[in-house]
């Protein structure tokens, strides 16, 4: 007989809470949901007022066979999964399908994994809370609904095996538009003047023109003014200011910050934030308050004080204003405050400093700062210079952490300023004019794609990292690093009383881990937005948000929310498969000047490309990468039709130039190198080149190969270390053993041994990935 069964979600957070409970608690881990939705067919009864059909996942039978089991034998069943929605939905699943009894079940939460919070929720059980289950299948039978009905809109009327969701379609809407606004940005040049004078004292001041100079004759004439200008200082402003801390983190604040500062994708962030609170160092990750407990505010208050004296202390309460603030329960905080540092790995303990010292310096005094402006006027022009500066009095918060922003150009060192009066007269040192162009506006990134997200209402805490990396994954959005176009610039310099005139090269326009829109998600956009204005307006889709807080408080009926959303979506599906025209995003370029026929582009099988002609005599080129069909000009789609590129013969082998999937690449014996980025141009690369790189990897390989046997088998060098490849699969070669001195015997001993490792490992690999089902899924 077991007395007390413990059932969570995480075999990780099982291990942590079976060192804090003693010999009475048995603890196992539901490996995240036993059941969802059937995937055969829709998975919802319609007719029967959206009553859902779940099954139990093939790969959790096991895990529930052996849970029934172990539930059957305990006095007390407690239910310890998460306390948001999806955690109270895997409590009810389990309540469900273990056939547990309402007298000896027992539902409890914690926001922390300490022992005094799991001991205080063992004194404290409650019932399963229904009204979060509903929310939780509310919008599982909603998304549903929206995927099972529109994606085969998309297969009919755009492209097979295309998919739709009711928030990811909306965040591919954010960033196709702001794509647009990017193509509609025309950039205008101007001319910065920035100025180095010197005090009576011989102490620097630089200062700039807050005017912009937009021809190179109004720039040169206001350095000829300059040239025959008296300087002095005519106005000096100090403001003393304060600068307050940020709140403790949020879900979304967390993924802004942690990109910014770690250059974590936002599924990272979440994906280190999970074993953090899962090993008990930090509060649950998903929330959207910013609120901290007494307890956690006293104890910040004892480590300021003794670390850094009373005078940085200052204790705060924050309040949580966010739209449709859910499981507001506290911000994420370390769960000991007098704990700066934890053991982990690389990640992990980086995200750990930023949590610790956000929590700590929102609870630190305000730092108090002097800006100071100085205006600088010169007798013979109206415009100004000023120097502008900023001295911290008191450091405060800023001891401990200083917030980053999505200004990829803002510099927070404010420049130091020498002594000064009014009516001071300067010294001219240097005034120089750079030629400078305006910028459209920012692509987004992950983090900044989430604040938007957040501003919007559209999702919750569960769902931001989810929804972009759905979106990725299906090919809709792109992140990457582009290198921008290098341009030559003019710049002026009045020294003494000559103004010279330079030329140098800048790069403008480079982008990093931005999200890019590809053109499948542009035409899926196009052709959702035209149908189904409903799902793919902001307003609707936070709405619905609104509708799915309003359940989990249980002032709506879940299944009254569903019909009333669901009727008109339905019907509108029905007429846009009988209605609408199909929709490849194809666009007209121009004509082939050759032979006259027309070039177009469109989505075709295989994704976008370019064709030439129609019927028998057409020809077709698949697009490079970071060319898009609706910006595409018919001299560029002309160029895709010059490849692949024979460039002559090595070794009696053609050797030619194409451009694939992943952009350029020589083809020689039916092998493929690629071209050197940044060195190698696919349209002018040279034989001699092209042979130099198919040289190169093949002593690259080589290096690489350790020992061939005839059947196949290779002992390679690898990143990690050497290792086995036999057809195809990788296989580990123990630490023991000299990889140059194993005879193939050997080899296959341990191919048999790891490949039935691996076989056996398929079900608990499978529990794994199923344990995240409850991030995936919402």
């Amino acid at each position: 007989m077991i007395e007390n069964l413990v059932i969570v979600e995480s075999p990780a957070k099982a291990k942590t809470i079976e060192r804090f409970l003693g010999s009475n608690y048995t603890v196992k881990s539901s490996f995240g949901h036993i059941r969802d939705l059937e995937k055969k067919d829709l998975g919802i009864d319609i007719e029967h007022n959206f009553q859902p059909k779940y099954e139990i996942s093939a790969d959790k039978k096991a895990v529930v066979k052996e849970l029934k089991a172990l539930a059957k034998e305990a006095k007390t069943v407690w239910l310890a999964s998460d306390e948001d929605r999806e955690g109270e939905a895997i409590a009810w699943h389990l309540f469900e399908v273990l056939k547990l009894k309402p007298e000896n079940t027992k539902r409890i939460v914690f926001h922390e994994i300490t022992k005094d919070a799991i001991l205080h929720a063992i004194q404290n059980p409650r019932d399963i809370d229904r009204n979060l289950v509903n929310a939780q299948q509310a919008r599982r039978v909603l998304d549903r609904l929206v995927g099972f009905e529109v994606s085969p809109v998309l297969w009919k009327k755009v492209k097979p095996s295309l998919s739709a969701g009711r928030v990811q379609s909306v965040a591919v809407k954010l960033i196709v538009e702001r794509e647009r606004e990017i193509n509609a940005f025309r950039e205008q040049r101007y001319f910065k003047i920035t100025g180095t004078f010197e005090t009576t004292e011989k102490a620097e001041l630089k200062a700039e023109v807050s005017e912009r100079f937009e021809t190179p004759e109004l720039t040169v004439q206001f350095l000829e003014a300059c040239k025959q200008s008296v300087f002095k200082v005519s106005d000096i402003e100090t403001k003393p200011s304060i600068r307050k801390p940020a709140p403790p983190f949020t879900t979304s604040t967390l993924q802004q910050e942690a990109s910014r500062k770690l250059g974590f994708s936002v599924s990272q962030t979440m994906a280190v934030a999970q074993k953090l609170y899962e090993h008990g160092w930090i509060t649950y990750m998903r929330t959207d308050s910013v609120n901290l407990s007494d307890l956690a505010i006293r104890s910040a208050k004892a480590v300021i004080c003794q670390t850094l004296g009373e005078r940085y202390s200052h204790s705060r309460k924050y309040t949580t204003h966010s739209k449709g603030a859910q499981e507001a329960h506290e911000a994420i905080r370390p769960t000991y405050m007098d704990k700066p540092h934890i053991e982990g790995d690389h990640n992990e303990q980086s995200l750990y400093e930023l949590i610790y010292k956000r929590t700590i310096a929102s609870q630190m005094a305000d730092a108090e700062l002097e800006k100071t402006n100085i205006t600088i006027e010169a007798s013979e022009s109206k415009i100004p210079f000023v120097a502008s500066g900023e001295v911290i009095i008191f450091d405060g918060f800023l001891r401990v952490y200083r917030e980053s922003n999505d200004d990829e150009h803002d510099d927070e060192k404010s420049a130091l300023l020498p002594p000064i009066n009014e009516g001071d007269k300067l010294g001219r040192k240097q005034i120089i004019a750079t030629e400078q162009y305006t910028l459209h506006p920012p692509r987004y990134t992950e983090a900044s794609l989430v604040k938007k997200m957040e501003a919007l209402g559209i999702g919750r805490p569960s769902t931001y990292a989810p929804t972009i990396t759905t979106i990725q994954n299906r090919g809709y959005i792109i992140k990457e690093s582009r290198e921008g176009a290098e341009r030559e610039i003019i710049q002026y310099e009045l020294k003494k009383d000559d103004i010279t005139t330079t030329k140098s090269k800048k790069n403008f326009g480079a982008e990093k881990k931005k999200l890019f829109p590809s053109d499948m998600g542009m035409v899926v956009t196009d052709f959702l937005a035209a149908n189904f204005p409903n799902i793919m307006n902001y307003n609707f889709t936070a709405q619905a948000e609104e509708a799915l807080d309003n359940i989990a408080e249980g002032d709506i009926e879940w299944q009254k929310m569903i019909g009333q959303f669901y009727s008109p979506f339905h019907e509108n599906v029905e007429k846009t498969l009988k209605n609408s025209e199909r929709n490849t995003g194809a666009r007209v370029l121009g004509s082939d000047p050759t032979t006259g026929e027309t070039v177009s582009v469109r989505i075709g099988r295989f994704g976008p490309m370019a064709q030439i002609g129609e019927g028998d005599t057409v020809r077709y080129a698949g697009l490079r990468k970071g060319q898009l069909m609706e910006t595409i000009s018919l001299e560029e789609a002309l160029e895709l039709f010059k490849f692949p590129r024979k460039l002559g013969n090595f070794e009696d082998k053609e050797i030619s130039i194409g451009i694939g999937r992943f952009g350029p690449y020589i083809k020689h014996n039916n092998n493929f190198v690629s071209l050197k980025k940044g060195e190698d141009d696919p349209g002018t690369i040279t034989l001699d080149t092209a042979i130099q790189r198919i040289l190169e990897k093949r002593e690259s390989d080589k290096n690489k190969q350790i020992k061939v046997f005839d059947n196949g088998v290779m002992i390679l060098n690898g990143r990690f270390g050497p290792y086995i490849n036999y057809e195809k699969k990788n296989f580990k070669i123990p630490k023991s053993r000299n990889a140059a001195e194993l005879t193939l015997e050997e080899c296959m001993e341990i191919i048999e041994k790891e490949g039935s490792k691996k076989a056996t490992g398929k079900k608990s690999t499978a529990k794994k990935t199923s344990g995240s089902t409850k991030k995936t899924k919402k």
